[in-house]
């Protein structure tokens, strides 16, 4: 049966990010393969497992806010309100022209504000427990305030929320965003994912769990997904957003139009918290229902935006999702991990990725996985991109993206034709 439900397109697109902070600075960051890693500056990790992040370089918040109001606002808004405004400017869209009761903002974080919530903890502590905390401590901390400010800076009154599934966040507000366009409630929608977790309780918790990697001595090659001694993920920060349009809306306007996001698939592994099932089951019907959702044949996959993450498990079950699902087809596709580069940007990794893919669709590039020294017998053999880029024609990519608690999100992005 032919599917009638609405178009939607991306028009906008934004970011923040530790190799680029903006999106032509990311895009010429990716396709040269610069690592983002660097030695932590946000607090003294003298004393911590892990002593480098990827952190946003060059950012002065007073290049974008007031001192009184960035004081207000934690650092992952900042970074959310940063590359929203990019994507607006970058949209065209007149404000003044929108019916604002149909334009909304989804927008994530995956665990919101934990520097706020570290440093007024820190002060009840110095502060010999007199409960002193600032009114604006918990405004600036909860994981959905971002969402609030955007709609605020730009008078949107549709639909407003934040979506908290932990590293597949912002792939679930894109998803949402997506189907609130597609299902009539919507012409306009802000989407994306912002993170700010390099401090103190977000290095320790992930080193805890021995999630992070540890390899102080040559960080700017720690992140290297699929190798053989990879040894955990590079913890990043910074933020990404899209403006998703109905299609009509975009076309009535003249807009310029980035690609068209055609399914998306969310399933569960229900599995373990924070361990991906061994075989990427979830993982492999994520992507199967987002093409099923657009119509997409097996075949017709291009370019995939693996999570890739430079875990032990994980980068060995996404592939295994992939030939399961393919089959032969597999070796066809140019598959990437951008994380390589950018370090994993938790909640804010699939907004940040989805731009990735969106500009490979776009201008027939494939970003390559950087780092790769020692190939991994237990991962599948497929074409991963290592080392540099690959000009191909990309017409259908996918975006993959997973959290702990068994989330699973992938994005069916398709080149436009009218």
């Amino acid at each position: 049966m032919k599917n009638t439900l609405p178009r939607v397109v991306i028009t906008g697109l934004g970011c923040i990010t530790p190799i680029g902070n903006d999106v032509d600075a990311y895009w010429n960051a990716l396709l040269k393969g610069t690592s983002g890693a660097g030695l932590i500056t946000r607090f003294d990790a003298s004393q911590h497992k892990t002593k480098f992040a990827c952190e946003v370089k060059d950012y002065n918040p007073e290049n974008f806010f007031d001192r009184k109001e960035a004081r207000k606002l934690d650092l992952y808004t900042q970074f959310g309100l940063v590359a929203a405004q990019q994507a607006m400017e970058d949209s065209g869209l007149n404000v003044e022209e929108l019916d604002k009761f149909r334009a909304g903002v989804i927008w994530a974080s995956g665990i919101g504000g934990i520097t706020t919530f570290e440093d007024e903890c820190d002060s009840y502590v110095k502060g010999n427990y007199v409960p002193r905390f600032s009114p604006f401590f918990i405004p600036k901390m909860i994981a959905d305030m971002c969402a609030g400010q955007i709609s605020i800076k730009y008078g949107f009154c549709g639909p407003n929320f934040a979506t908290v599934s932990a590293c597949a966040s912002s792939s679930h507000a894109i998803s949402d965003a997506f189907n609130m366009i597609r299902l009539g409630k919507a012409d306009v929608m802000i989407t994306g994912g912002s993170e700010a977790s390099v401090c103190a309780a977000g290095v320790g918790g992930f080193n805890s769990m021995q999630a992070l990697s540890t390899r102080n001595d040559d960080f700017l090659t720690a992140s290297r997904p699929f190798d053989k001694d990879r040894d955990g993920f590079v913890i990043g920060e910074g933020g990404a957003g899209l403006v998703l349009e109905n299609y009509e809306h975009a076309k009535a306007r003249g807009a310029k139009i980035y690609a068209e996001i055609v399914g998306c698939g969310l399933t569960a592994d229900a599995h373990h918290i924070t361990a991906p099932h061994p075989d990427g089951l979830g993982a492999m019907m994520a992507m199967k229902y987002a093409l099923e959702e657009g119509g997409v044949n097996l075949s017709e996959v291009d370019h995939i935006n693996t999570h890739g993450t430079s875990t032990p498990i994980g980068d060995i079950a996404e592939p295994k999702a992939i030939v399961s699902l393919f089959g032969d087809h597999a070796k066809n596709i140019s598959i990437n991990s951008t994380k390589s580069m950018t370090g994993h940007l938790l909640g804010a990794a699939g907004a940040v990725e989805a731009i990735a893919t969106v500009l490979a669709v776009k201008n027939d590039i494939v970003p390559p996985t950087i780092n790769h020294f020692t190939d991994d017998p237990n991962v599948p053999d497929l074409d991963y991109t290592f080392g540099t880029a690959k000009h191909r024609t990309v017409n259908v990519a996918l975006s993959n993206t997973f959290g702990f608690g068994g989330h699973n999100a992938c994005m069916a992005i398709k080149k436009y034709n009218e």
